[in-house]
C-alpha cells in the first residue's frame, strides 16, 4: 500500500467531474485515457433514483500486478512512498499492464502512443502539493492524506454524528 491515498465524502460530491479534467489537464492524457475517473452509481430503490459518485484511481498496490508484468521495466514502485508509476522513456506501448492490472487502472494515451496513470501526482507531493485532482476539487470532498489520518478522520466524523444524532 501506498504511503499516501486519496479519499472521498461520497454526500459530499455533485458530480462536477473537476478531478478528471484537473487530472488530464495535468498529464496532457488525450482522449479517452483517464487516470481517475469518478464513476455514476445509480441507486433504483429510491423514487426518484439517487445518484452518488465514486472516485476511482490507482490504489498503488503493495504488489502491483502492473509492475510484475511490464517487459521494460517501466511501470516502477518506489520505495520511499509506495507511489507506483511509469517511467516514460522505457515504456514502449506494450499495454502487458493495462491487461494485468484487475481495474483497469493504467490507460492508453494517444497523444504519446505509451500507457500512463495515475501517480499521485508525485511531482507535486515532492513539491508539498498535493495531486491536482485534490486541490482543484471544487466541493472539497476529496482528501489526500496518509491511511492512517484518513482512518483517524472517518472515525472522527462518525463519532461527532453519534453525538449529534443523541442530540
Amino acid at each position: 500500500m501506498s504511503k499516501y491515498i486519496v479519499t472521498q465524502e461520497v454526500a459530499d460530491c455533485i458530480g462536477c467531474r473537476a478531478c478528471e479534467v484537473h487530472c488530464k489537464d495535468k498529464n496532457n492524457s488525450g482522449p479517452g485515457a483517464f487516470y481517475c475517473r469518478m464513476i455514476e452509481v445509480v441507486s433504483e430503490q429510491s423514487s426518484p433514483p439517487a445518484i452518488d459518485y465514486v472516485y476511482l484511481s490507482c490504489f498503488h498496490c503493495e504488489k502491483a500486478w502492473c509492475v510484475d508484468a511490464c517487459p521494460t521495466g517501466a511501470m516502477e514502485r518506489r520505495d520511499q512512498d509506495g507511489i507506483v508509476f511509469v517511467v516514460d522513456s522505457a515504456c514502449v506501448g506494450c499495454k502487458a499492464c493495462i491487461t494485468a492490472c484487475p481495474w483497469s487502472v493504467p490507460q492508453w494515451n494517444p497523444n504519446t502512443g505509451k500507457v500512463g496513470k495515475c501517480d499521485l501526482c508525485m511531482d507535486r507531493i515532492d513539491a508539498g502539493l498535493e495531486p491536482a485532482c485534490v486541490s482543484k476539487c471544487t466541493t472539497g470532498c476529496l482528501q489526500f492524506s496518509t491511511p492512517a489520518e484518513a482512518s483517524e478522520a472517518r472515525r472522527q466524523a462518525f463519532a461527532e454524528q453519534l453525538l449529534q444524532n443523541r442530540r
